[in-house]
């Protein structure tokens, strides 16, 4: 008689590791799409305050350290407020980008639904 408990355990084993590997790879899938969904947020919100910022600096005239010298005022003027945009979002942000997240994550569930 031929003792069927070691087979067992050894394909049980077999198989839990391999929905373990699946079930992990599924993890790490979904970390990395969240991931991409944070960054791009992120830019979005970066982009919108670095363009806020350019229309508010725009109103402000040519006066201070930046003033319009040719075309280097304004060159030097726009990489300012791109880093300033990029602090700020860096720092926390205004909430545009949260809040872009979210609706990129529902967008995302609702087609997953309509595909399954």
């Amino acid at each position: 008689m031929v003792a069927l408990a070691p087979f067992a355990a050894s394909a049980a084993l077999a198989a839990g590791k391999a929905l373990a590997g699946t079930v992990g790879a599924a993890l790490t899938s979904a970390t990395t799409a969240q991931s991409k969904v944070k960054k791009t947020a992120q830019d979005f919100e970066s982009m919108f305050l670095e363009h806020t910022l350019d229309t508010l600096n725009g109103a402000s005239g040519t006066e201070g350290p930046l003033g319009e010298n040719g075309t280097g005022g304004g060159v030097y003027r726009s990489m300012l407020n791109k880093e300033y945009a990029s602090s700020i979002v860096k720092s926390g942000g205004v909430g545009i980008g949260d809040q872009v997240m979210r609706e990129m994550l529902r967008m995302q569930e609702a087609a997953r639904g309509v595909a399954a």
